[in-house]
């Protein structure tokens, strides 16, 4: 988009990222806060078992390393203040029980299948997928 004074876009999609393998936690949001501090619009989406991420309770009490002090959730909330925006995928909230009540502060709401897919095949948007 050179030249149209758009900001470029990029979505990290969180698929296979398992939160209950905390090693592989960190990075995503990491790498979401360092491209948005870059100036590009960023949204992460968690899906499948990732989404378990946006709800209440459960990111506050993950760390990514044992006998880090910062939790899943600090890396959460760095990466929103860095202008990312936070998404949970429609299917998690019946998956994993969940109501928009449930979901985390930062989260900014949900999002379908489809329309992320139409953004991602449709609109000039990079993505990453962990």
């Amino acid at each position: 988009m050179a030249g149209t004074g758009q900001r470029k876009k990029l979505i990290v999609l969180l698929v296979n990222t398992d939160p209950r393998n905390g090693e592989e936690l960190g990075a995503p949001f990491y790498h979401a806060a360092v491209a948005a501090a870059m100036d590009y619009d960023v949204d992460l989406i968690c899906t499948a078992t990732s989404g378990r991420l946006m709800k209440r309770g459960v990111a506050d009490g993950l760390t990514v390393k044992p006998g880090s002090n910062k939790t899943v959730y600090d890396f959460i909330k760095d990466a929103h203040a860095a202008g990312v925006r936070l998404l949970c995928c429609t299917a998690n909230l019946d998956l994993f029980d969940m109501t928009k009540a449930d979901l985390i502060p930062e989260c900014a709401g949900v999002v379908g299948v489809a329309t992320f897919m139409r953004e991602i095949m449709e609109d000039d948007v990079k993505v990453l997928t962990y």
